[in-house]
This record gives C-alpha cells, sequence and structure tokens, in this order.
C-alpha cells in the first residue's frame, strides 16, 4: 500500500509538470521536414517501399491478436473479461496502424498523416487503460477508456484543424503520446498486477522507447546499414513488442498477493 500512494504520488507529480509545461510552451506546428525520410527507394510499384511493407509486420500481430481474442477454453488469453473491449481495441488499432502507416507513407503528407495518428493514439489509449486496469483499478481501467479513446483521436483532429489554419498545435497529440510513456513504468514498479509474466509490458515500452529513437536517427542509421533505415527499423520494434505481450497473454495467469 506505501509504494502505491507513493507511485500516485508521482503520477501527481507528473501530471502537475505536464500541465505546466502545456501552458507554458506555445502551439507548436508539424515540422515540415518529418515527411523526409532517408530511405525513398522503391521496390517494383511501391515508393518508399521498405517504410511501407515494414508496417506489414505490425498488421500481422494486430490481426493474429484479435483471431486469438475469439478463442475459448484452453487456447483463450488470459485477460481481465471486463475490460475485453480495451484489448480488442489495442489490436485492432495495430492493424489499423499498420494500414494507415502504410498509406501514409505512400503518400507522405499531413493528410496522410492524420490516419496514421487516428489509429496509433487508439492503441495508445487502449494499453493505457488496460494497464490501469490490471496493476491499480479494474473498473478504473474499464471507465478510462472511452474517454482516453476520444481523448486521442480528438488530439489528432485538433492538430489536423489547426494545421489546415496555418496555427498547427501538436501539444495535445504529444500529451497523449508521452503521457502514458512517463506514468506507466510508474504502475509497472509500484502497483500488483493481478497476473504473471509483468516483463511483457516491460518490453513492450521498450520496444516503443526504442522505436522512438530509431525514428530520430532515420538518416545516419540508413547510412550507416545502407539497405535499412531507422524509420524501417521503428516499424518493427512496437510489432515486435506486441508479439512478445501477445504470447504473455497466452501463458500466464492469475497471481494471489500476499496482504
Amino acid at each position: 500500500m506505501q509504494n502505491e500512494k507513493l507511485g500516485i504520488l508521482l503520477i501527481a507529480i507528473i501530471s502537475f509538470c505536464v500541465l505546466v509545461s502545456f501552458l507554458v510552451v506555445g502551439p507548436i506546428a508539424q515540422d515540415t521536414a518529418y515527411h523526409n525520410f532517408a530511405d525513398t527507394n522503391s521496390l517494383f510499384f511501391i515508393p518508399n517501399a521498405l517504410n511501407i511493407l515494414s508496417n506489414s509486420l505490425l498488421l500481422l500481430v494486430g490481426v493474429s491478436g484479435l483471431l486469438a481474442l475469439r478463442r475459448t477454453g484452453r487456447n483463450s488469453l488470459t485477460i481481465i473479461n471486463s475490460l475485453k473491449p480495451a484489448y480488442f481495441l489495442l489490436f485492432f488499432g495495430a492493424a489499423l496502424v499498420g494500414i494507415g502507416s502504410s498509406n501514409y507513407h505512400w503518400w507522405p503528407n499531413n493528410e496522410t498523416l492524420v490516419w496514421d495518428r487516428i489509429p496509433m493514439t487508439i492503441a495508445f489509449m487502449s494499453i493505457y487503460s488496460i494497464i490501469i486496469g490490471e496493476f491499480v483499478s479494474e473498473k478504473l481501467g474499464r471507465y478510462c477508456l472511452v474517454p482516453f479513446l476520444l481523448l486521442g483521436i480528438c488530439s489528432v483532429l485538433y492538430w489536423w484543424f489547426t494545421e489546415s489554419r496555418g496555427t498547427g498545435d501538436l501539444r495535445y497529440y504529444a500529451v497523449v503520446q508521452f503521457f502514458p510513456i512517463l506514468t506507466i513504468p510508474i504502475m509497472l514498479y509500484f502497483f500488483k498486477s493481478a497476473f504473471n509474466f509483468v516483463w511483457a509490458y516491460w518490453l513492450l515500452l521498450g520496444s516503443y522507447v526504442a522505436a522512438k529513437l530509431f525514428e530520430a536517427f532515420d538518416k545516419q542509421i540508413h547510412e550507416y546499414l545502407g539497405v535499412v533505415s531507422g524509420h524501417s527499423i521503428k516499424h518493427m520494434l512496437p510489432a515486435i513488442g506486441l508479439y512478445i505481450l501477445l504470447i504473455a497473454y497466452r501463458k500466464r495467469s492469475a497471481v494471489v498477493h500476499q496482504q
């Protein structure tokens, strides 16, 4: 209980810091250079081929998760049944990211980027609700799902609307993307899960952080490796992390904590 109180305090401090930063920092427009990727090589009729094809892994994992959620009996996933919509939306969002990101990389611009980011917020907010439900409170995780989804989708639509008016503002989307990254480790460390195989969440989080690093060094990695770019690797890493989580869902079981 003492650890949980400390975790709540740390989350409150981070929330306050994020709020202050949001108020202090002005609107953040989308950098047009964001659409200039290091690897622009085509394969047959596919432009930016590896940046598109690398999304297939995320699509496959998303579809695999959706099919696994339909199974019953011994082959079923060990999840919180009342949060099943969140697990469904996690893998559904992942599959949509694979499609939306492929569409974006075929025609890289702000208009297609919207359909890349909306599925990402669906996946972000779903996994955040799942972790809240498994570690903090099942009821809280269930109640947070819909508001979180609306917040995530609206953050992208707000950015797109302000961008179309020449005053783009990414702040809300940045909060939706990075606030969970800052607070999920606190929940994983200070709160007790209802299940074992907790390390799978750490690996998923690590895969996403690593993906952001590969994205940041897209050009340098492409120059060093020659064949594949940092951005293509960025697409594959979260897919690997999500697949490991899917395996954990299949193998884990409920645990009883001693009070």
